[in-house]
């Protein structure tokens, strides 16, 4: 029989098992963020520790480093200022004559069924910097977006 059709091991032809990928950027974080992530690592730690099967441990190890990571690069941002729109904010606008609010927040944390959107997406990339009355350019459009308000997510501590 041919070299070529041989196979040492069945562990040969296993789907290589790859780490979970980090949303590229910073990962900045409101505080509700960073206590998102730490309950995550937390549950996933005691996940890894309750485990019993070989591959259900190196799955769960593979999500535990994900949270450390996420953890251990968090960048807990101040809140911003009520006057313009930055990361943190709960901003109300108007996009083709509907209005919508949405909060900007870290990757995350992010939700969009409940308006949170993550600062690194087009539309919140579109807002950032802007202030209360101005209309800023989105999809092509110039001024597609009117911002009606925003505030912080988050009172100053």
């Amino acid at each position: 029989m041919s070299v070529a059709f041989r196979r040492e091991s069945d562990e040969e032809h296993k789907e290589p098992a790859f780490e979970l990928p980090l949303p590229p950027g910073p990962n900045l974080v409101t505080r509700a963020g960073l206590k998102l992530i730490e309950a995550r690592r937390d549950a996933a730690q005691a996940a890894v520790d309750a485990a019993s099967g070989e591959e259900e441990v190196k799955r769960l190890r593979r999500d535990l480093r994900y949270w450390h990571t996420r953890a251990g690069t968090a960048e807990l941002q101040p809140p911003p200022g009520n006057d313009v729109v930055a990361f943190g904010s709960r901003v109300r606008f108007r996009l083709n004559g509907q209005e919508r609010v949405i909060a900007l927040v870290g990757s995350d944390e992010a939700d969009q069924a409940a308006g949170l959107v993550p600062f690194t997406a087009p539309l919140a990339q579109a807002m950032m910097g802007a202030e209360v009355g101005e209309c800023v350019d989105f999809a092509g459009k110039p001024e597609a977006i009117e911002i009606l308000a925003t505030e912080a997510l988050e009172p100053e501590a």
